[in-house]
């Protein structure tokens, strides 16, 4: 029997991403560290949302660096 091997998690990839029940890749934004104070409130507010991975190319890539994001998405 052929020993089956475990993938590593990138954990960087595994932070910035989440996987809803439907199967959806979700990112979060960028831009949220430092320079907030000159944003306006509603700026400040629409950086909690999280954003649809739209592209075929990124879902895969994401997939490949976080494979077991959907089992405990």
């Amino acid at each position: 029997m052929a020993k089956k091997y475990k993938l590593k998690t990138y954990k960087a990839a595994a932070k910035r991403f989440k996987v809803t029940k439907t199967g959806k890749v979700m990112r979060t934004k960028g831009g949220k560290s430092h320079l907030r104070r000159k944003k306006s409130e509603r700026t400040k507010r629409l950086f909690g949302e999280m954003i649809e991975v739209t592209t075929a190319g990124d879902k895969r890539r994401i997939k490949r660096l976080a494979p077991y994001l959907k089992k405990y998405g």
